[in-house]
């Protein structure tokens, strides 16, 4: 699997799957405060809520891109302000090493990104959504 041989011409209308794993806490809440506001974001985001970001794994990851994803990103509170203490942490770790993982084996690294928004920040959130699902049309689609 190339990432680097996709025509820009035809990112114009691709619209990618995305899938959020969002911390119930933080995240999610900033998600919804969004939707509240009626903020707009892209509805190729689709919202997984999860207890806290420090319980994702690695598979997670990688099962959202073969079940066809085209990105994913967690997001969850603000370092330093885990509800489970260092859970963001973890993730930040686990991103870091999914990375890495993704460059060895062929699947851009751009693909995968951790994001920290706490509840308030519902415009923030918002425009995660929005610049992720540009960085990954940029990309152009995981299975080509």
């Amino acid at each position: 699997m190339n990432d680097t041989s996709v025509n820009v011409d035809t990112n114009k209308n691709f619209e990618p799957n995305i899938i959020a794993f969002c911390c119930r806490w933080c995240s999610y809440s900033a998600a919804d405060l969004a939707g509240s506001l009626r903020l707009k974001y892209p509805a190729n985001v689709k919202i997984v809520q999860i207890p806290c970001t420090g319980r994702i794994a690695l598979i997670n990851l990688l099962q959202a891109m073969e079940y066809g994803a085209d990105g994913v990103f967690i997001s969850g509170c603000l370092l330093g302000d885990c509800h489970y203490v260092a859970g963001n942490f973890r993730a930040k770790t686990l991103v870091e090493y999914a990375k890495k993982l993704f460059a060895e084996i062929g699947i851009d690294p751009e693909r995968v990104h951790l994001y920290f928004n706490s509840a308030s920040m519902g415009p923030q959130f918002a425009e995660t959504c929005r610049m992720f699902t540009e960085k990954i049309r940029e990309l152009g689609p995981f299975y080509k």
